[in-house]
């Protein structure tokens, strides 16, 4: 008995200092790889596929370990990252945190839909599913009965995270849902008597607001002053509309010839509001287009200082004497 005991103690041991060995024992795999675990996956069929990618010492080792530790079957879904030189005790760590990694995007207010187009194609560790869809077969995919066949305003600027290497129409899916939110808040508290007949008029609204002024505090009055002007019936007369208009002929800069040439975008030349919004509108001008000030003013000019403020007229004298402070200089 005692001559057995002397063998299995060191057996036991030798066993045990290999099992720590295996499961502690940094593994080198060269670069950085992801680890994707997909939704109802455990322990076993994890370590299935790192063993099948050399990328553990062994798959029994890390299954027993996540047995012990009682968390073989409680895998989040998602992207892990690990370094190229890494342990199974690494490894199962960050597994047992369920915390995959996660990619962000940041969508800016103001920008255009093609813009925000752009950042999610440059978007790294996502699949990019939508980059060969239009515009239109876009939307279509996420709304087929979206009010307008522009997605142009219809997704809300925010800052978005999905698990890495998942698909980006994630993206576009959840700022569309936003978009709808925050503009059916926006009508439901919207003062009464406004030129709307339905809540896209309200968001191609809030997109003027968004163009013209990025200061809080103008941002109500600029809205008074185009809900008056819709309310008499004069043009609203707005450069950001008809730079939008313009496409990719503006070249940073608007001629009178650009001002007198047509297009359903061009207030000048054209009544009421232009057919779908001009960019993608913030809270804040959803906010303001659903409250205007409570103000008879008619116009409005930049004063051209380092404040970002405007200044607002009630009659064409005192713009156009606006014109000449700010604009022209002249006193």
């Amino acid at each position: 008995m005692t001559v057995k005991r002397f063998l299995i103690v060191p057996a036991v041991l030798l066993l045990a200092i290999g099992y720590a060995a295996l499961l502690f024992a940094p593994k080198n795999n060269g670069m950085p790889y992801r680890l994707v675990v997909e939704k109802g996956q455990g322990m076993a069929a994890v370590g299935r596929k790192l063993a099948a990618e050399d990328k553990i010492y062994s798959r029994y080792v890390l299954v027993s370990a996540a047995y012990a530790l009682g968390v073989h079957d409680k895998l989040t879904s998602g992207s892990y990252r690990f370094a190229g030189r890494v342990s199974s005790w690494q490894i199962l760590q960050h597994l047992r945190q369920n915390n995959p990694d996660l990619v962000s995007v940041q969508i800016v207010e103001g920008m255009r839909f093609s813009q925000m187009r752009r950042i999610v194609n440059q978007t790294a560790n996502i699949r990019h599913d939508t980059r060969a869809l239009s515009d239109e077969a876009l939307l279509r995919k996420i709304d087929p009965d979206a009010v307008s066949a522009n997605p142009e305003g219809l997704f809300f600027p925010d800052s978005y995270e999905i698990a890495a290497d998942s698909s980006d129409i994630q993206i576009f899916q959840a700022a569309y849902k936003a978009m709808q939110r925050e503009l059916n808040k926006a009508w439901e508290a919207k003062q009464a008597n406004l030129p709307y007949q339905k809540p896209y008029d309200l968001l191609i609204m809030a997109s003027l607001v968004e163009k013209e002024t990025a200061h809080e505090d103008d941002r109500s009055d600029v809205a008074a002053v185009f809900r008056n002007r819709l309310a008499k019936g004069m043009r609203l007369q707005t450069d950001p509309a008809v730079i939008y208009g313009m496409g990719a002929a503006y070249q940073g800069k608007i001629r009178k010839a650009d001002l007198q040439r047509d297009t359903p975008y061009n207030t000048y030349t054209r009544t009421g509001l232009p057919p779908t919004p001009i960019a993608l509108p913030g809270r804040a001008a959803l906010q303001a287009a659903a409250n205007p000030a409570d103000s008879d003013y008619l116009y409005f000019v930049s004063r051209m200082d380092d404040t970002g403020r405007s200044q607002f007229s009630r009659t064409l004298d005192e713009h156009n004497a606006a014109v000449q402070k700010y604009i022209l200089k002249k006193k």
